[in-house]
């Protein structure tokens, strides 16, 4: 067995574990002022709840920078690969942003980018 390979499976494993025990363990759990301020989405923090509803606007922009995070991390091996996979595979690499793209517009189109309150 490549001893790279041992590496990856047993020991990362183990010492990322160990290390969030550690943390877990040594950390302290003190609150205080900028720990229950207001962050990030500007709502309160509420002592004693953990979650809190967020509004769809979040998941919506969430969704969207995930998809093209998915774009991003496609577009390196097409370009490092781009030699290799000859025509036909940059054919398929234009096909799949395409396809986004277009998937992009459709989001545009009908306003799920709006991030404007129906409240207000």
């Amino acid at each position: 067995m490549n001893i790279t390979l041992l590496v990856l499976i047993i020991f990362v494993p183990i010492l990322a574990a160990i290390l969030l025990a550690l943390n877990a363990l040594l950390a302290p759990h003190k609150a205080y002022e900028s720990k229950l301020s207001a962050y990030e989405a500007g709502m309160p923090a509420i002592i004693g709840q953990t979650r809190e509803s967020f509004q769809i606007h979040y998941w919506l922009v969430a969704m969207l920078f995930l998809v093209f995070d998915i774009e991003l991390v496609l577009l390196l091996p097409i370009s490092v690969t781009l030699y290799h996979i000859s025509i036909f595979g940059f054919v398929i690499a234009i096909i799949f942003f395409i396809v986004l793209t277009i998937g992009f517009i459709f989001e545009i189109g009908v306003g799920a980018l709006n991030l404007k309150s129906d409240n207000s």
